[in-house]
């Protein structure tokens, strides 16, 4: 059935996108032998092999290789090539070229990059023509002649014509009328194939992370970041899928060389690139001190002050690194982003960030990944990615749906700029419907989700509004959007938990609130304690003794019925979030011993705050506000609090209080009964 939808596809392409397709295992086949990129093998497999006809492609073929061979510079002929140059006079050349200013002589000099010549003169028309050829530098089809004699001071080597390997011109009719001619999932199937990825091997959800890569080639001003294992594929499509790309190596980076050079004046990297990628987060290092407030302001408006200047760009920023823990662990005891280099951590730099792909759900690359059908050669693709930046679908949303409170105008902006994205990619036409933006927008608060959850553990309470929703217009039905690793609110379950078993929230050693659930075991015996999960703390242990001391001497205030003495209890204490050690339980274990004792379980999805004195004082509870939102992300409904705890309730903001069914309890008895809902 697959190779029957593929060879349908294959006819489709190339009958609508008759000479802008090629068949991607061509590219592999030459790709093996060529340490080129993509968009340079296939601009010269779009020229000699853009057919279906196996003749013209075995013609094509042996052109290409002709060509690279013949043309193509490997470092290690470098000397033979420049024999030839000279031998000639005048000699084709394929290779990347960067150019250089020698202010001291006052001319323009070319770097050859495999070919080994630093100081080619070229003439400023050439350089004026090609801007990029000043910043990173770009893969051309260079004409370099030789002349040399005696005296002379400068290089032999001159470059008298240079075309940059990419595609003239761009009809988006023609295009706007091949897509309309294939349905949605046809199309998504083509921009999947065109980066050389198999769809029909691939799931769905792998598919949208492939097509989210995509976005800051569409959109202007995105950032995006991608964490994930190694063997993603997490950089090849900013290496080798577009010429208007560059992918910054991890490193030590400027603000001369990203931004403005003050001294050359000449704008940097972001002005002349459609898309920065950092490779290797991790080893990012900026030479300059305000080099990170400098990149905050330009994610944040597109435009950032030097000296006087205040210049303006549309480069999108894109920061891929690998995660080397599992995600489990580093959601329960870090954040997903710590990755990142310590000056970069930074609540007001992440939030600057649009969406976070999840490089962990796509798979490591295998061959059968990689497809071997037809697809938009790779510069077509790139020419329609720079000409979609010119349009934009942030409005699309308002029409069917609005987005809920939850969102602040940063997360709006996110959400809007990877919904204009996905549309610009998927219906470039601009005839899309309800559902058509309905899967973009979930997808979309999905990966902003991402961005705030890691928010919240990193800034705390500024960013506890991560419940991301929208409402649609016509049935004002709100829908929730909730992302994978975070687990949903699985922590308490939903429902009566049983006797003895009771949740609190705690800070922990580490100075972190977190989720603990108390387990007691009631059996026949003495009136003997047993603790265990207390990590050896004394204080945890003293906490346990003084609520135990409580419980025995009040036991009969608590229930008339209960002979402490007659059993004995076991009291286990699970970390839910890999917090540490706990140091106030008292109270919280005292609510569990008379559950336990009692037989009757604590009100459902109940979290307990608070503490207590071996007199029976209560405390309040600590950082009430971070603690009721781990309580609600962890599936809290009900809250028993101190009324010690009143006064703290002007710091917890009204949308999270409002979530929670409170009573307020006055001494330990008291919290008892509230809890276990006995009147």
């Amino acid at each position: 059935m697959n190779s029957e939808v593929n060879r349908d596809l294959d006819q489709l392409l190339n009958e609508h996108f008759a000479g802008r397709v090629v068949r991607k295992d061509l590219t592999k086949l030459i790709k093996e032998g060529a340490n080129v990129p993509v968009y340079v093998l296939e601009y010269l497999l779009g020229m000699y092999c853009a057919s279906d006809d196996p003749e013209v492609i075995e013609k094509g073929l042996n052109n290409v290789k002709t060509v690279l061979a013949e043309n193509y510079v490997r470092p290690d002929e470098a000397e033979k090539v420049k024999s030839l140059v000279r031998e000639r006079g005048s000699y084709k050349v394929i290779d990347r070229v960067s150019v250089r200013l020698n202010e001291r002589k006052d001319v323009y000099e070319a770097t050859f990059s495999n070919l080994g010549i630093k100081d080619a003169e070229i003439s400023a028309g050439i350089v004026k023509d090609n801007e990029k050829l000043l910043v990173g530098g770009i893969w051309v089809i260079a004409t370099l002649s030789y002349y040399h004699e005696e005296g002379q001071k400068g290089s032999p080597f001159g470059v008298t014509v240079l075309k940059p390997i990419q595609m003239p011109h761009m009809h988006m009719d023609e295009l706007y009328v091949g897509r309309q001619a294939l349905s949605v999932q046809d199309w998504r199937e083509t921009l999947i194939r065109s980066i050389g990825m198999e769809p029909s091997n691939l799931d769905d959800s792998v598919q949208w992370h492939l097509l989210a890569r995509m976005i800051p080639f569409v959109e202007n001003n995105y950032n995006v970041c991608e964490l994930g294992p190694r063997g993603t594929g997490k950089s090849h499509i900013y290496k080798e899928c577009s010429p208007n790309s560059i992918l910054v190596s991890g490193g030590q980076t400027t603000v001369a060389n990203l931004f403005y050079n003050m001294s050359s004046r000449r704008i940097g990297l972001v002005g002349l690139w459609d898309l920065v990628a950092f490779d290797e987060v991790a080893g990012i290092n900026f030479k300059d001190k305000d080099g990170v407030q400098i990149m905050k302001d330009y994610m944040a408006s597109g435009s950032f002050a030097r000296g006087r200047e205040q210049m303006e760009a549309s480069a999108s920023m894109v920061f891929v690194g690998n995660i080397n823990q599992s995600v489990e662990s580093l959601v329960k005891t870090s954040h997903l982003l710590a990755p990142f280099p310590e000056p970069m951590i930074d609540s007001a730099f992440f939030d600057r960030f649009h969406a976070y792909i999840p490089g962990w759900e796509i798979p490591k690359m295998r061959p059968e990944f990689f497809t071997n059908r037809y697809g938009l050669i790779v510069d077509y693709l790139a020419e329609f990615f720079r000409e979609m930046r010119k349009r934009s679908f942030a409005d699309a949303i308002d029409k069917y749906f609005k987005l809920g409170s939850n969102l602040n105008q940063r997360d709006t902006i996110a959400v809007r700029k990877t919904v204009s994205g996905l549309l610009k990619l998927l219906y470039p036409h601009g005839q899309f419907d309800k559902e058509a933006v309905r899967q973009c927008l979930e997808y979309a608060l999905q990966v902003r989700r991402r961005v705030k959850e890691q928010l919240k553990k990193i800034g705390g309470m500024e960013f506890y509004d991560v419940h991301f929703s929208y409402i649609d217009a016509e049935s004002l039905e709100e829908h929730f959007v909730s992302v994978k690793e975070q687990g949903g609110g699985a922590l308490i379950a939903e429902g009566p938990g049983k006797p003895g078993f009771i949740h609190t929230i705690g800070i922990s050693n580490k100075g972190v609130p977190g989720l603990y659930r108390l387990e007691l075991q009631v059996t026949k015996g003495t009136g003997k304690l047993a603790t265990s999960g207390l990590w050896n703390s004394n204080t945890a242990k003293e906490q346990v003794k003084i609520a135990f001391n409580y419980f025995k001497a009040n036991a009969s205030r608590i229930s008339a019925s209960a002979k402490v003495l007659e059993y004995d209890f076991h009291l286990h204490i699970v970390e839910l979030q890999n917090n540490g050690p706990l140091a106030s339980l008292a109270l919280p274990s005292l609510v569990a011993f008379a559950s336990g004792i009692m037989g009757k379980p604590a009100q459902a999805q109940l979290v307990v705050l608070g503490g207590m004195s071996l007199g029976g004082s209560v405390t309040p509870a600590e950082s009430i506000a971070e603690s009721l939102q781990v309580a609600f992300d962890g599936g809290g409904k009900r809250v028993a609090l101190p009324i010690t705890s009143a006064a703290d309730i002007p710091t917890i903001p009204a949308e999270l209080f409002t979530k929670f069914q409170t009573s307020f309890y006055a001494d330990p008895v008291d919290a008892v009964f509230k809890a276990l809902g006995v009147d």
